[in-house]
């Protein structure tokens, strides 16, 4: 497996669009660093009393475009450097998206699941008064992201409101709907992969009622992208998360797999289909594979295994530059994350956007204009890489890449 991190391969996708769009080395390196990081202490007070140090991060890539947004995640994985790359692939997937805003993540070194939930807010609260100079409407605007969730996001809003003197409802997305929250904002994420995901069937000439798919990861994303694409008559013959795999050819039902993992906490001794190894989803022989879980899981030592027809990115970085190219190569058609998983900072936008107004849409019109949204920048996405004879991922990059550049340029530099 490659030793390259995520943060490796963001700067190599950025060198190659820096390198076809012609851009001076000077610019590259602009593009290249973080505008913005700074890293925090996290004392905590557990529930026995006991006092704990974790560590947190917040990284703002660049905001030559708008506030600068991301999620925020709590993974005992965390490092600065992930951090560095997730926010890099923000920026990218906002202006590709023609979002007003820059990129920026979070992230805290911690295993959720063994924490209490009132240790999380406790956490929660600390790290937000620690980065809350950087916070704000008009500054940094975080979200849900892996271990986190819409009272995760409450817990921010109300600490950065207090610290205000007065409520602050912009201040963070994926909210409940009681405290400003979008109208479809927790499934956004999966609409938008399923809308692309749909499209490149067509481009390749397949029906929804005669292919099927594999989705990895069944947490926040991949859950809702496989209920979306049975709901489109695709059979979903095989799914995976943390804990195990289930496979079924003639297709997994996939409500009463939701309800399984829901009473379980896991796919594991799901009845309506058959245990499996986790390599089985990612190389099943399939139409349509939604890598939905974490980053890196399709690298050079597993690409020539992989069989599905085409690889729609729900994940952040699951695709190493060694796997696109062999890919590629295959011709095997891969949707890149900063147009796939899109959905999710689409609606945050619209979260944000009512917040501001104090006037909130119906479902229907959030609906409506992010499937407008993503399939606009699935045209331009495709046109853009038969123009340039460039895979989606090159195609996507660059039209990102150029829109944050132009932008630096008109604004100049200061002084």
């Amino acid at each position: 497996m490659s030793t390259a991190t995520p943060l490796d391969d963001a700067l190599t996708q950025l060198g190659e669009a820096v390198a076809l769009l012609g851009h001076d080395e000077g610019l590259h390196h602009m593009l290249a660093t973080p505008r913005r990081e700074v890293t925090v202490s996290i004392p905590l007070r557990r529930d026995d009393g006991r006092t704990e140090l974790l560590i947190g991060h917040r990284v703002q890539h660049n905001f030559s475009r708008g506030p600068a947004k991301g999620g925020l995640r709590y993974s005992p994985d965390v490092t600065l450097d992930e951090v560095r790359a997730l926010a890099m692939w923000m920026t990218w997937k906002c202006a590709l998206l023609d979002v007003p805003y820059g990129g920026a993540k979070g992230g805290v070194r911690i295993d959720p699941t063994l924490y209490s939930t009132a240790e999380l807010e406790r956490v929660t609260r600390r790290y937000t008064s620690e980065i809350s100079p950087l916070l704000g409407p008009e500054r940094d605007i975080p979200a849900p992201d892996v271990g986190t969730d819409e009272t995760t996001m409450a817990w921010m809003m109300d600490t950065f409101s207090v610290q205000k003197g007065h409520t602050v409802l912009g201040v963070a997305t994926g909210k409940p709907i009681e405290l400003g929250g979008s109208r479809g904002r927790a499934t956004a994420t999966s609409r938008g992969v399923v809308h692309v995901a749909l499209a490149a069937l067509r481009t390749r000439g397949l029906k929804p009622r005669t292919a099927n798919a594999a989705v990895q990861g069944f947490g926040k994303v991949g859950r809702h992208v496989a209920r979306f694409l049975a709901d489109e008559a695709v059979r979903v013959v095989a799914v995976s998360d943390q804990h195990g795999a289930v496979a079924e050819e003639g297709g997994l039902d996939v409500d009463a797999l939701a309800a399984h993992v829901g009473a379980t906490g896991s796919v594991l001794g799901f009845a309506g289909g058959s245990a499996v190894d986790h390599d089985t989803v990612l190389e099943a022989d399939v139409d349509l594979l939604v890598p939905a879980a974490v980053e890196g899981v399709l690298h050079g030592d597993n690409a020539h295994r992989i069989r599905a027809r085409i690889v729609v990115e729900g994940a952040n970085g699951p695709t190493t530059p060694e796997a696109d190219a062999v890919l590629r190569e295959n011709d095997q058609l891969v949707v890149p994350d900063i147009l796939a998983n899109a959905g999710g900072v689409i609606v945050s936008y619209f979260e944000w956007v009512q917040a501001n107004q104090a006037y909130w849409w119906s479902e229907a019109e959030v609906e409506a204009r992010l499937a407008e949204r993503m399939l606009a920048a699935w045209d331009a996405v495709g046109s853009h890489a038969v123009r340039l004879d460039v895979s989606l991922r090159t195609a996507a990059t660059c039209l990102a890449v150029d829109r944050v550049a132009r932008a630096h340029q008109i604004r100049g530099l200061y002084p």
